[in-house]
C-alpha cells in the first residue's frame, strides 16, 4: 500500500514540519492509524518494549506501538487492580474507547502486570491477542534458534490475520526498510550528542514517536527531509549541563515533561522509546531473515530493565551511554508503580556514585499535568552543577 497517511509535514518549513510531528505525538486519537484503515489497511498493535515490526510490515500491515498516553482510563480501570503502572491501563483505554482499532494485538511478559495483558485484551475484543515470548536467557547457546522459532510462529499468526503468505523475500525487503529507518534514527541521536542545541528535546522525541504510528517508508521520508535541515540550523550553543535521561524504556513521560527538561539542560541521550531503536546495527538481508532478526535482537541490541542479559549489565550500559554522550549528569527516572524500572534505579545510582557522576532521581506518570515543583528541583540540581 503506497498511500500516505501523514502529509502535514510535507511542503512546509522545518519549524512547521516539527510542529506537525509534535501535534501527531500528542494526538491520542491516532489519526494516521485511522487513515490507514480508511485506505483498507490492517493494523497490528504491539505493547512495549520491543517487537520485530518487520514481520508485520512484510505482510502489508501497519505495526503500531501501543504507548499509552495522558488519558483517564475510565473504562480500563474496571479490568485491572489499583497498584499498577499507568500504561497498562491507558493502552487498553485507547482500544476500549474506539480511539484505535486493531486487527491483532501482541504483548510480552515483561513484568507481572504485562504478563496477563493479552488475556485481558482477549476477553474484550474479537481480534486475536497474542503473546510474543522473547528469550528469558539470551545467553543460552540455543536462544537464537528458539527465538527464530518464536518469530516463525508470529509470522504464521500475522499471515492468518493478513490473509496472505509472508515470503522470505518480503521479509528481506522489510528488513532493508527498517535498516534505513534505524540508520536515520541513529543519525538523529548523533545530532543530539554532537550538537544538542540544534534539536530541542521534545522535537527529537516526536521525530522518533511518529515512527510508531505511520508506515516506515513515510518515516524514512520524514527523517531524510528533517535531518539535513536540523544540521543547517544556526542556533547558538548555550552554557548548559549535558544530561542523559534514563527510565523511558516502557511507559513514556508526558511530552510537557520532556519540554521542561529541554528548557533546563541539553538531553544528549536517553532510552525513550528504546524499542523503536532496539537494534543497533543493520540486520543482514542475506540468508534466513527470521534467524537474522533473532540474532540481531540477542547480539546487536540495546538494553533495558526487562531484558536480562549477563553480557549487558544495566549499570555498565548506562555508564557507557553517559561516556559516549559526554554527559555531565544523569536523570534517573522511573514510571510510578514500574517494578523493573524502580529496581534498576538502585543499581544505577550505586554505579553513578562509584564514578562520582551527579544524578537526579525522580518518578513520572503519563497523565502528569503539573511540573512546576519538578522543574524547580531539576533547575536547582543543574544550577548546583553549573556553578560548582
Amino acid at each position: 500500500m503506497n498511500n500516505r497517511v501523514f502529509n502535514e509535514w510535507r511542503d512546509v518549513s522545518l519549524d512547521e514540519a516539527m510542529g506537525a510531528c509534535l501535534d501527531l505525538t500528542e494526538d491520542h486519537t491516532f489519526p494516521t492509524v485511522a487513515r490507514w484503515r480508511d485506505l483498507g489497511g490492517k493494523v497490528v498493535g504491539h505493547f512495549q518494549v520491543y517487537f520485530p515490526e518487520e514481520i508485520v510490515h512484510a505482510a502489508g500491515m501497519l505495526p503500531v506501538k501501543m504507548r499509552g498516553g495522558p488519558v483517564e482510563p475510565t473504562r480500563a480501570e474496571a479490568h485491572f487492580g489499583s497498584y499498577l503502572c499507568s500504561i497498562i491501563k491507558t493502552a487498553l483505554e485507547g482500544a476500549l474507547s474506539g480511539a484505535i482499532k486493531l486487527d491483532l494485538f501482541v504483548s510480552h511478559p515483561i513484568c507481572d502486570a504485562a504478563r496477563n495483558l493479552a488475556a485481558i485484551w482477549g476477553r474484550n475484543f474479537d481480534h486475536p491477542c497474542q503473546i510474543l515470548y522473547l528469550p528469558q536467557n539470551p545467553n543460552s547457546a540455543h536462544s537464537a534458534t528458539y527465538l527464530r522459532g518464536e518469530y516463525d510462529r508470529m509470522r504464521r499468526v500475522v499471515e492468518e490475520v493478513a490473509g496472505r503468505r509472508i515470503e522470505d523475500d518480503d521479509l528481506r525487503r522489510s528488513i532493508a526498510v527498517f535498516n534505513e529507518n534505524r540508520r536515520l534514527m541513529r543519525e538523529l541521536y548523533d545530532i543530539k550528542r554532537e550538537s544538542p542545541w540544534l534539536v530541542r528535546a521534545e522535537e527529537a522525541y516526536a521525530l522518533v514517536a511518529v515512527g510508531g504510528m505511520i508506515p516506515r517508508e513515510e518515516h524514512n521520508d520524514l527523517l531524510q527531509f528533517v535531518l539535513p535541515q536540523l544540521r543547517a540550523r544556526t542556533t547558538k550553543e548555550e552554557d548548559r549541563i549535558r544530561v542523559v535521561f534514563e527510565g523511558g524504556f516502557c511507559e513514556q513521560p508526558p511530552l510537557d515533561m520532556i519540554r521542561m527538561l529541554g528548557r533546563s539542560c541539553y538531553v544528549v541521550d536517553d532510552d525513550l522509546l528504546i524499542g523503536l531503536r532496539w537494534i543497533l546495527e543493520d540486520v543482514p538481508t542475506e540468508g534466513d531473515p527470521l534467524l537474522n532478526l533473532a540474532r540481531a535482537y540477542i547480539d546487536g541490541s540495546s538494553y533495558s530493565p526487562v531484558q536480562h542479559d549477563l553480557r549487558k549489565p544495566k549499570e555498565k550500559m548506562l555508564l557507557e551511554r553517559v561516556a559516549a554522550a559526554r554527559a555531565d549528569a544523569v536523570i534517573v527516572a522511573a514510571a510510578k508503580m514500574c517494578e523493573p524500572g524502580l529496581e534498576e534505579q538502585v543499581c544505577y545510582t550505586y554505579a553513578l556514585d562509584e564514578r562520582d557522576i551527579p544524578y537526579f532521581v525522580t518518578e513520572f506518570e503519563e497523565n502528569m499535568t503539573s511540573f512546576e515543583h519538578l522543574e524547580l528541583q531539576v533547575e536547582t540540581f543543574l544550577e548546583n552543577l553549573l556553578f560548582a
